[in-house]
């Protein structure tokens, strides 16, 4: 790492430590960013939102900075685990940046995991979404949504009471493990709201039991669901977010065909959100990466896979969103329904799912 010795950095470090947005420029930061030479990412599978091209956009865009990629399958909780573990290493296994689930944000921040940055295009990110200090702010959203294999199901379920019948026996998997993964622990929320539960602790429990009734019955498959799984036959209905699933389709190309159902219940939009270690390696090549990604190419990228970028709103108002890209996400109604919690909701719906999991359905997801 370079010593901070200007006037500037030390300006800035003062700034990070109150609070503050960097004073460094956005050309100071590239020139620091290339002197550190690596981005360390952590849980960013290539087909999820389209990483694999946001990627590919960065490094072309900065050649002298290596992105090196650790565990693209860890969940958010991992993820956590890793800035904790690595807090005073300056290695490899150090990650520089987080993309977690809304309610690893703030928990990051009061642990003190995280420092504060805000991006050039700050204003353009919803409110209800960032942390007014900058410390975290929601990068992308989707809905909850069914994929399923068509070879081996006949009849797709259309909600989630249906995944509870006989005919999808040893059929029906989450995308993650609900005691670590935000993916799957907001999916256990989306089946307490489509019973009636409110959201929050309320909808944690009722999808809890509803978890419960279904790996009684015998439908629920206790493996992490994804495009090579449902393609094996070994989870031909997975539980997953709206991009996702999308991205899996192309993936599979046909073989086998799928279908994506968006529950007419329950249906659940989540956001997640972007963070930089508090202990990065490389921070400014941390926020030369927040830069991009909360640029134009990199929302439109997001965008690309599937995903809804938080500028998404500004952005189409601005003229800057290709239409062939909004064509391409399922059908706007498949979204006027989507229910979108508060923190405090997925707070309570979290600490639910996480600490009852294990006692209430009692399946070892992995």
């Amino acid at each position: 790492m370079m010593k901070k010795t200007t006037a500037a950095v030390t300006l800035a470090a003062l700034l990070a430590s109150t609070g503050m947005v960097s004073a460094q420029s956005l050309a100071e930061i590239e020139a620091a960013a290339k002197a550190e030479g690596m981005l360390t990412t952590i849980a960013l599978p290539h087909s999820w939102c389209g990483y694999g091209a946001v990627i590919e956009g960065f490094k072309a865009k900065y050649p002298e900075i290596q992105v090196n990629e650790l565990n693209p399958d860890a969940g958010s909780a991992d993820e956590v685990e890793a800035v904790k573990a690595n807090k005073d290493n300056k290695g490899p296994q150090a990650p520089d940046v987080v993309d977690v689930g809304l309610a690893y944000g703030p928990s990051m921040k009061a642990e003190g995991l995280l420092q504060p940055y805000k991006v050039s295009t700050w204003d353009e990110i919803p409110d209800n979404i960032k942390d007014a200090e900058g410390y975290w702010y929601g990068d992308y959203y989707g809905v909850m949504s069914f994929i399923v294999n068509k070879d081996l199901v006949a009849n797709a379920p259309a909600d989630w009471a249906d995944l509870l019948k006989p005919e999808y026996a040893g059929q029906v998997a989450l995308a993650g493990d609900p005691r670590a993964s935000n993916q799957a622990i907001l999916g256990v929320l989306a089946a307490g709201l489509s019973k009636g539960a409110k959201a929050g602790e309320e909808a944690g429990k009722a999808g809890l039991d509803y978890f419960a009734e279904m790996n009684k019955a015998g439908n629920f498959v206790p493996v992490i669901g994804k495009a090579g799984t449902i393609a094996q036959g070994a989870t031909p209905i997975v539980v997953a977010w709206d991009y996702n699933a999308l991205a899996w389709k192309d993936e599979l190309a046909g073989n086998p065909p799928v279908e994506i159902v968006v529950p007419s219940t329950g249906v659940l939009a989540g956001v997640y959100v972007q963070g930089i270690s508090a202990y990065a390696p490389h921070p400014n090549a941390a926020k030369l990466w927040m830069e991009y990604i909360y640029s134009d190419e990199g929302q439109n990228l997001w965008l690309k896979g599937y995903c809804h970028p938080a500028r998404f709103n500004a952005m189409v108002k601005a003229g800057k969103v290709p239409q062939e890209l909004i064509d391409a996400l399922p059908p706007a109604a498949s979204y006027e329904a989507a229910y979108f919690p508060t923190l405090e909701e997925v707070d309570g719906n979290k600490a639910a799912v996480t600490g009852g999991w294990d006692a209430v359905v009692g399946a070892n997801v992995q």
